[in-house]
Parts: C-alpha cells; sequence; structure tokens
C-alpha cells in the first residue's frame, strides 16, 4: 500500500482517482532531436520522487537524474550526445562523455589509454556509445506495487575480435526513491575474453557542495597517484569549485555487510530538512572495488563513485596486477547495483 499525497492508497483506491497512471508516476519514450543529442532514443522514469532518463543509445546509461526537483546527476559540458560522435582513439572519449548518472565503462578495458596484446586500447571502452537493441519497456500493477522495468541488450563485436553481450534491466517503482540495475555479461564468441566494468556514477551539485562528505562502509583507502597522495587525509571532504583543479582518484577495498554488499554514500548534510544523500550500492564479490574520482573543478564539479572490477588503469596495467576478468566462451556474469536517495546515513551504514 503506497502513502500519495497524504493517503494511504491500493491501486484500487488509486485508481479510482486518475485516468490513467501516467498522472503520477511511469514510463515514457522519446527520441532527443536538438543539437549533438539528435536522434538519440530514450526513456524518462517518473516515480513521484525519482525521475530519470535512461538512454538506449548510449548503452542504457542514465543522463539526468533528479529527487523531488533536487538534481543528482553532473552533466558535463558535451551534454547528450550521439553515440554517431564518438571518438575512441585516446581519449576521444571526452569529447562525448555526457557522464551523468551513469556511464558505464568497458567491456574489453577502461581506464588509461594502453596497447595490450597488440590492441590499441582509448578511454574507457566503447560500451556506453553501443545502442541497445531487444529492447522492450514494462509497467505494469503487481499486486499493490506499480513496478517499471526498462530492458535491452548491447553487444560489443568485431569480426576476427570480441563477441560480448551486456543485457541489462533498470527496475524502479511507484514512490521508489532508488533504482536498480541487473546486468548480466556473457562471452557469445568461441575464445576467451579479457572482460573490464566499472560503473561511472557521477553526483553533482547539490548533491555535492562544501558540507558534503563521504560516508561509506569500513575502507581501506589507498591513492593513485603523486596528486591524489596529496589529499590522502581528505578524500572524504569537499570544497567550493576550484580553479585549475587536478582531478584526485582513490581506491577503496571495503569490508561487505552479511548480504554480501558494500555502500558508499554522498551526504551534504545541509540540503533539505535533515541533509540528504546520494549512494550506490552493491555487492563486494561481483565488483571488487570502489574508485572515488574526486574532481572539485569549476564548471566540472563531480564526484564520481565508480563501483569496479579493478583500477582505472587501462588493460595493460590490469594485465600486470591480475585485475582483468577473463570469460570462457558461454560464460555469463550477473552484477547488480542500486543507486538511490536517503535521509538516513545509519540506515545504510550500520
Amino acid at each position: 500500500m503506497a502513502e500519495l499525497f497524504g493517503k494511504k492508497l491500493t491501486k484500487e483506491s488509486l485508481m479510482k482517482r486518475v485516468g490513467d497512471i501516467s498522472q503520477v508516476a511511469g514510463l515514457r519514450t522519446i527520441t532527443l532531436r536538438q543539437g549533438r543529442a539528435d536522434g538519440v532514443k530514450a526513456v524518462e522514469a517518473r516515480t513521484q520522487a525519482l525521475n530519470f532518463t535512461v538512454l538506449m543509445d548510449r548503452g542504457m546509461d542514465i543522463a539526468q537524474a533528479d529527487y523531488k526537483g533536487i538534481p543528482l546527476s553532473y552533466i558535463s559540458k558535451t551534454g547528450v550526445c550521439s553515440p554517431m560522435l564518438f571518438e575512441e582513439p585516446g581519449k576521444g572519449f571526452l569529447r562525448n562523455f555526457t557522464a551523468g548518472l551513469l556511464t558505464t565503462c568497458g567491456l574489453s578495458s577502461f581506464g588509461t589509454p594502453s596497447t595490450d596484446a597488440g590492441e590499441t586500447l582509448g578511454l574507457h571502452g566503447r560500451i556506453s556509445n553501443i545502442a541497445a537493441e531487444n529492447q522492450s519497456v514494462y509497467a505494469e500493477w503487481e499486486g499493490d506495487d506499480y513496478v517499471m522495468r526498462i530492458r535491452g541488450k548491447m553487444r560489443q563485436s568485431r569480426v576476427f575480435g570480441e563477441n560480448i553481450t551486456l543485457t541489462r534491466e533498470i527496475e524502479t517503482r511507484l514512490l521508489s526513491d532508488s533504482l536498480t540495475i541487473r546486468d548480466t555479461v556473457e562471452n557469445c564468441g568461441f575464445n576467451v575474453q579479457p572482460v573490464m566494468l566499472l560503473y561511472h556514477v557521477n553526483f553533482g551539485y547539490p548533491i555535492l557542495d562544501r558540507e558534503t562528505v563521504l560516508v561509506q562502509s569500513k575502507t581501506h583507502v589507498t591513492a593513485r597517484d603523486e596528486e591524489a597522495a596529496k589529499g590522502l587525509d581528505t578524500y572524504n571532504v569537499f570544497d567550493e569549485p576550484q580553479p585549475d583543479y587536478d582531478e584526485q582518484v582513490f581506491y577503496h577495498d571495503m569490508e561487505p555487510d552479511e548480504q554480501g554488499r558494500v555502500t558508499a554514500c554522498l551526504f551534504n548534510k545541509k540540503l533539505g530538512d535533515k541533509g540528504l544523500g546520494a549512494y550506490v550500492r552493491f555487492y563486494k564479490q561481483q565488483l571488487p572495488w570502489l574508485c572515488e574520482w574526486k574532481q572539485v573543478g569549476e564548471g566540472e564539479y563531480v564526484v564520481g563513485l565508480e563501483p569496479s572490477t579493478g583500477f582505472p588503469e587501462g588493460r595493460a596495467r590490469a594485465r600486470e596486477t591480475g585485475q582483468i576478468v577473463f570469460m570462457q566462451p558461454g560464460e555469463k556474469k550477473d552484477i547488480q547495483i542500486e543507486i538511490g536517495v536517503t535521509q538516513n546515513i545509519d540506515f545504510l551504514i550500520p
């Protein structure tokens, strides 16, 4: 039973009050028609609490997101861009990196451009620029719960190369303040394939501000490089936008709870009546690491909380450190991530 606008309502009592459920919540399929986003197909989800846009032509990643009108995601200066504008060599990825609430990085590599096993690999891979096939949009009552699911499959393939698919389902429901991403990665080819995967979850203003702190499961933190080492003592606190800021990246090895999950949350103590936080929660066995991307520059004011299979240092380095997942022909791997909003840190971090 849902409490909506001060009334506890069942499916029957709510539907007596509206002509169609879209009056209060639902999914809407759209096509963007302006500038560099022209032609991009998307699905808008609305729960009454959480609103977000899934880019079906961009790896089913999530662009804009807000909670009761409060922005959650960081949108970069590129805005939403068509995958036709993707430039893979080197750091060309940044030319159409929307950021948004989620950018998926992989599947064969992520992180620093590198050359590995004779293959030249660009920044963060290409999965976020592959359009979904087998798309479906489901929004139906299941008992007194109105459930919304968006589903599709991305295929990363090349003649004489890999054939890897990522099947994604994003689920939320009426009045929910969170969404769940369920991914299945499958090696559909006939050779062992290296797989690397990072979920680039990007929170911006006003979740990120001077009053914000990073709260997470018990963790051991290390710095990526000398620049990050300068800020190791302040990895969990933030500041006003800084001129000429150099990004700092930290690696978190967190202890899971009894269910095997770990959680990280950016919490703004001054936002709203009780403070407001945005979090990511996932299973450590599926994604062993959380990478923290601290980028508090002017106009590029964002913190990424990034569950991953390893460090974003490129595949050549990942091979050296044993952080590549090698998938056998026909092998599948399941991954589940929850992204949401909270006013109660104690509930998320026991």
